[in-house]
C-alpha cells in the first residue's frame, strides 16, 4: 500500500474512502442489521474524526510554513524601520486583527515608545486611532506572559478599566517581545467590533512569531547601534589632522582616513586591500624596516621624521609613527601607522630662522620678536610705504686713516659704527646698511612706527651724544664726529637683489635726499628735510638754513638744522 505524500493527498484518500462506506452503508441498509450496521456507523464516526484532524493538521502545517517565511522576511533585513514594518503586516495577516501595535521598552527609562502600528489594510495608524488599553500591554510587559481576550467588555478581568470601556474594545490579543529571557517590547492586537477572534492557536502562533520578531528587531537595532558607532568612528578619523592608516596581520591596508589621503595623494578606495608596500612607494623605504623592528620586539611605538618626494607634492616632511594594533582574541592585530604632515611647519620655522637670521643683523631683538608673532607683516620683495630715511656719516674719518695702522683704523671704525648701530637700534629702527664709515637706517619697516620721525630725531641725538660720551671717557680716542641727514617720504622697502644675495633696504627719492643732507652736514650737526621737520615741528627747535640746490632735485631743497628735542 502506498502512503499519500501531502496533505491533499490524504485529503482525497479520505474522500474515496468515505463513497466506499456510503456505498456499503447503502448495501448494509438492505442487508445488513444489528451489530454489523452499528459498526459501520462506528467507522464512519472515525472518518468525521480522522478528516476534521487532518484538517487541524493542515492548518497547522499552513501556520509552521507561514511562521517560517515570515521568519525569513524579518531577517531578511537589518534596517530597523524596514524590520518594524514588516512585523506589522505579518502581524496583521496572521492573526486577522483590525489593528496592530508593536512598542518597545526604553532601556535608559524603562518606558514603552510606539515603534510601528498597522491597520487591517496596511496602513500606518495616526492620531486618535493609537486608543488601545494601556493596563494590558504595560502588564504584559511587566509579568512576561501573553493576554488574550474573546470579549474585553465581558472579561471579568478588564471590567473595571475605563480604556475597555470607552474605546468599546472587543477581542484583544497581546504577547511579549522576549531576548533570551529579557523583555524587549510588545506585541498588541485588537478588533474593536468583533468577539472571539482570537483563539489559543492565535495567541500560541503570535506568541512563536513574536520569538522570531523580537530577535530579528534586536539584531537591527544592534546594526543601528554598531552603525552609528561606525560612523562616529569615520567622522572621527575623518576630522583628525593627522592621517591614519591601519594594516592586519599580512601587511595589508584596512583603513586609510580623509587626512592621509590628503597627505599622501593617495584615494583610500585605490589603496584599500593593497600591501603597505605596494599602496605608498615612497615610504617604503622608511615603513618597511619600522614595522619589521615593531613586529620583531613588539615595542610599543616607533617614530620617524623624513624627508620624501611625494607625487603631486614634491617634498614634503613627515613624522611616521607606527604601533601595534592589538586584537582582542589573538593579541596580533596588524600595525597602525600615524602620517603627520610636517611640511607646513617646517616652512614656518624656515621662514622663522629667515627672519631672525636675516633681521637681527638690521633691527632691534623686540622687532625680530614682533615679527616672528605675525610674519604676515612682513611683505617680501618690496612694498611701497612711507619711511623716516637717516644717514650718519664720520666726519675726519679719511684724514685718521692715513695716520694710523689698520688694525687701529678697524678697531676706531668698528667703535663708531657701533655708536651708530646701538643708537638706531634702541629706537627700534632698522640698520639698512654700513657704506664705508656711513650708518644708513630706516623707520617705520618692517613694522609699522606711528611715530618714526620723532625716533629717527631721537637716534640721531643718541648718536650725537654717545660720541660725546665716549671720547670723554676715552681720551685716547679720535675726534670724530657724525654728520647727519634725516628724511621724510614714500620708498620702496624690501629684500632687493637676487636669490643668492638679498638686502634688506629702502629705494626711492627720500632716500636720496636723506644722503644729501647728511653730505651737506658738518661734523655734530643733524640736518632734517622740510617734510621731517613738519613731522615733528611741536617737539623741536630748529634753524631754518637757506634753500639748497641737491643733485636729482629740479628745485632747491629746504633745509632746518635740529637745535634740540622738547620731551
Amino acid at each position: 500500500m502506498n502512503l499519500p505524500t501531502s496533505v491533499a493527498q490524504l485529503r482525497e484518500e479520505l474522500a474515496a474512502l468515505r463513497r466506499l462506506w456510503a456505498q456499503a452503508r447503502t448495501a448494509g441498509d438492505a442487508l445488513l442489521a444489528g451489530r454489523l450496521l452499528a459498526s459501520i456507523r462506528e467507522i464512519e464516526s472515525a472518518l468525521d474524526t480522522l478528516e476534521h484532524d487532518v484538517s487541524a493538521m493542515a492548518e497547522d502545517r499552513a501556520q509552521m510554513e507561514a511562521l517560517v517565511d515570515i521568519a525569513r522576511a524579518i531577517n531578511s533585513s537589518l534596517d530597523l524601520d524596514t524590520v518594524l514594518n514588516e512585523v506589522m503586516d505579518q502581524i496583521v495577516r496572521l492573526t486577522g486583527a483590525e489593528r496592530a501595535m508593536l512598542m518597545l521598552l526604553n532601556p535608559e527609562t524603562g518606558d514603552l515608545e510606539f515603534r510601528a502600528a498597522r491597520h487591517i489594510d496596511q496602513e500606518t495608524l495616526t492620531g486618535d486611532e493609537f486608543r488601545i488599553s494601556r493596563s494590558i500591554v504595560y502588564r504584559v510587559a511587566r509579568e512576561g506572559q501573553p493576554i488574550l481576550t474573546t470579549d474585553a467588555l465581558m472579561d471579568p478581568r478588564f471590567q473595571a478599566q475605563e480604556s475597555i470601556v470607552s474605546y468599546n474594545l472587543r477581542s484583544i490579543l497581546c504577547v511579549p517581545l522576549r531576548v533570551r529571557g529579557r523583555i524587549t517590547g510588545v506585541i498588541y492586537a485588537d478588533n474593536r467590533a468583533r468577539t472571539g477572534l482570537f483563539s489559543d492557536r492565535e495567541r500560541d502562533l503570535l506568541t512563536a512569531f513574536a520569538d522570531q520578531a523580537a530577535i530579528a528587531i534586536e539584531n537591527a537595532r544592534l546594526f543601528e547601534r554598531v552603525t552609528a558607532a561606525k560612523n562616529l568612528m569615520d567622522s572621527v578619523f575623518a576630522s583628525i589632522a593627522s592621517g591614519v592608516i591601519t594594516a592586519d596581520p599580512a601587511g595589508r591596508i584596512t583603513l586609510v582616513n580623509r587626512s592621509a589621503e590628503r597627505i599622501l595623494r593617495c584615494p583610500a578606495a585605490q589603496a584599500i586591500g593593497l600591501p603597505y608596500r605596494e599602496a605608498f612607494p615612497p615610504l617604503r623605504p622608511i615603513l618597511e624596516p619600522m614595522v619589521d623592528r615593531l613586529q620583531r620586539g613588539r615595542r610599543p611605538l616607533l617614530v620617524e621624521e623624513v624627508e620624501v618626494e611625494l607625487p603631486e607634492r614634491g617634498t614634503t616632511y613627515l613624522r611616521l609613527v607606527v604601533s601595534p594594533l592589538e586584537e582582542p582574541t589573538s593579541g596580533d592585530g596588524g600595525v597602525t601607522i600615524v602620517v603627520e604632515d610636517l611640511t607646513e611647519q617646517r616652512r614656518l620655522e624656515a621662514q622663522e630662522r629667515f627672519i631672525r637670521e636675516t633681521f637681527q643683523r638690521y633691527v632691534s631683538p623686540a622687532v625680530v620678536q614682533r615679527l616672528l608673532e605675525d610674519s604676515t607683516r612682513l611683505r617680501l620683495g618690496g612694498q611701497r610705504q612711507e619711511v623716516t630715511v637717516l644717514f650718519a656719516d664720520l666726519r675726519g674719518f679719511t684724514a685718521f686713516s692715513e695716520r694710523c695702522g689698520p688694525e687701529e683704523l678697524v678697531e676706531t671704525l668698528n667703535r663708531y659704527l657701533a655708536i651708530g648701530a646701538e643708537a638706531v637700534l634702541a629706537e627700534e629702527g632698522t640698520l639698512d646698511k654700513f657704506i664705508g664709515d656711513a650708518v644708513m637706517a630706516v623707520f617705520n619697516a618692517p613694522l609699522p612706527q606711528p611715530d618714526h620721525p620723532l625716533r629717527a630725531i631721537r637716534a640721531a641725538l643718541r648718536i650725537q651724544e654717545a660720541v660725546r660720551a665716549y671720547q670723554q671717557s676715552t681720551p685716547s680716542a679720535p675726534s670724530l664726529r657724525y654728520g647727519i641727514g634725516i628724511s621724510v617720504g614714500e620708498a620702496v622697502v624690501g629684500n632687493i637683489g637676487t636669490s643668492q644675495q638679498l638686502n634688506y633696504t629702502a629705494i626711492g627719492a627720500c632716500v636720496n635726499l636723506a644722503k644729501r643732507l647728511e653730505e651737506m652736514a658738518a661734523p655734530g650737526q643733524i640736518l632734517l628735510s622740510r617734510e621731517a621737520y613738519q613731522r615733528v615741528r611741536d617737539r623741536v627747535q630748529v634753524r631754518p638754513l637757506p634753500p639748497a640746490p641737491v643733485a636729482g632735485f629740479q628745485e632747491p631743497v629746504e633745509v632746518y638744522e635740529l637745535i634740540a628735542l622738547w620731551e
